[in-house]
């Protein structure tokens, strides 16, 4: 484990050593499998799509030819399974020694490979209660101990916030890169400001923001609607401090194939979403 775990922030590396501090030689890397690219995926808060940009750009990369394997990082509030459709299927447990086993993550029907918490305990609906250095362990036993394979690219689903397993998702795993979510209100704006200055501190670079819910497009005209502000994203953008890599539409048809469990299927027949991974490949 890495000397940056007691690190608040790089002006308070417990090295003494802020490059020490952000080398790749000094991250936790996966037992079972190579991975080339790990980007996180992360809000200021709950509620403004994370998950939902993270399945969208895990099947953008998959429909582009790449191997893509999904951590789900949120882990008191896992929602990556009901994603791809596959919450009533279980990830297998293989013994290695007598206090370890080896994680086999559940493939999607693309051949993305996940895991989640709530693909390991026995219902969905089995709440998480456990302090903040248990979850950490959980988190980081997920990453090290599933058996990824070779991958081009790992997603993981961050917690909203500033929280202990941001922390130490940035500090301790080879994050090459972020992308932030975010919605249209001011509010929302000023907590992920938040958000984007830990992750400048972490010294890890941001791909971008995708403003979800920028506007409903009117079926008449296609006009866009803004509903939650008068400000554009690229407004918001600017506010943030980094690129816009999206704006998303309000999208009933994206939300009933999330809830029919068939999100995948509608993205792979759809091109609308290709802009998400236009500036990480």
């Amino acid at each position: 484990m890495s000397n940056c775990d007691s690190c608040a922030s790089n002006e308070n590396c417990s090295t003494g050593d802020k490059d020490k501090c952000n080398s790749k030689n000094d991250k936790v890397m996966p037992k079972y499998g190579n991975i080339k690219n790990i980007i996180g995926i992360i809000s200021g808060k709950g509620g403004v799509g994370k998950s939902t940009v993270t399945g969208l750009i895990a099947a953008e990369l998959r429909k582009a030819g790449y191997k893509v394997g999904v951590l789900d990082g949120d882990v008191t509030g896992p929602s990556m399974p009901r994603f791809f459709g596959v919450n009533k299927e279980r990830a297998k447990m293989i013994p290695m020694t007598e206090t370890e086993v080896k994680f086999i993550p559940v493939e999607t029907e693309m051949g993305i490979k996940l895991i989640s918490l709530n693909l390991l305990i026995e219902s969905e609906d089995e709440p998480v209660i456990w302090r903040g250095p248990v979850i950490t362990g959980a988190l980081s036993q997920m990453y090290t101990d599933t058996e990824w394979g070779e991958l081009d690219y790992l997603l993981i689903d961050m917690p909203p916030g500033t929280g202990d397993i941001a922390l130490t998702v940035m500090q301790t795993m080879p994050v090459k890169s972020m992308i932030v979510v975010s919605t249209p209100q001011d509010m929302v704006s000023m907590i992920v400001k938040k958000v984007v200055i830990m992750i400048e501190k972490m010294n890890i670079p941001i791909v971008g923001v995708v403003e979800n819910m920028s506007y409903i497009k009117c079926n008449n005209c296609g006009d866009k609607i803004r509903v939650f502000s008068k400000k554009t994203a690229e407004e918001q953008a600017r506010y943030l401090g980094v690129p816009l890599l999206a704006e998303m539409p309000i999208n009933l048809d994206l939300v009933e194939s999330l809830e029919r469990g068939t999100a995948e299927k509608y993205i792979s027949s759809s091109n609308e979403y290709k802009i998400l991974v236009e500036k990480i490949i």
